[in-house]
């Protein structure tokens, strides 16, 4: 699939939100409240992100309804997987993605590891099972915007050797 423009993202967004299949009409008032936008140039961007595979649309009535083919998470992957992909030394490359974790996001990808290869719900050594993907996680969850304390990234830990 074909990379999205600004304004297809907020829309991919608004439609990944919503849960729903949702009309034009619905997502241009939700756009209106943020933005200045024309009617039509929702319904043209919503219409390209059909020809470009990323919605699926179902007469209903008078109007369409659009819903995104794939879930938010698996487009993540395929960003992820794309960083990858133009890496020229994939091991390096995932270090430092690696070294970038919080000590909670390790678990999670190690559980999701497990998980692939058939391991899911793994135990650590005081036997207590790991959970899997997408059980719940206990705390408060924040979103990570660097290393957390304790966590340098190996580039600080050079720095002040």
């Amino acid at each position: 699939m074909r990379g999205l423009g600004e304004l297809e993202a907020v829309v991919m967004d608004r439609l990944w939100s919503a849960g729903s299949p949702r009309t034009v009409r619905a997502v241009y008032e939700d756009l209106r409240e943020q933005r200045q936008i024309a009617y039509t140039t929702v319904m043209t961007v919503m219409d390209n992100l059909h020809r470009k595979g990323w919605l699926r649309r179902q007469l209903a009535g008078r109007a369409y309804l659009y819903e995104p083919v794939r879930s938010r998470e698996a487009r993540s992957a395929d960003l992820m997987g794309e960083a990858l992909a133009a890496s020229t030394d994939r091991a390096t490359t995932l270090i430092h993605f690696v070294e970038q974790m919080s000590p909670q996001e390790a678990r999670l990808l190690r559980d999701a590891l497990a998980h692939t290869s058939g391991n899911a719900g793994s135990q650590d050594s005081s036997g207590a099972t790991t959970p899997r993907v997408g059980d719940p996680v206990d705390g408060p969850q924040t979103p990570r915007t660097g290393p957390a304390d304790g966590d340098r990234t190996r580039r600080q830990r050079e720095e002040t050797a």
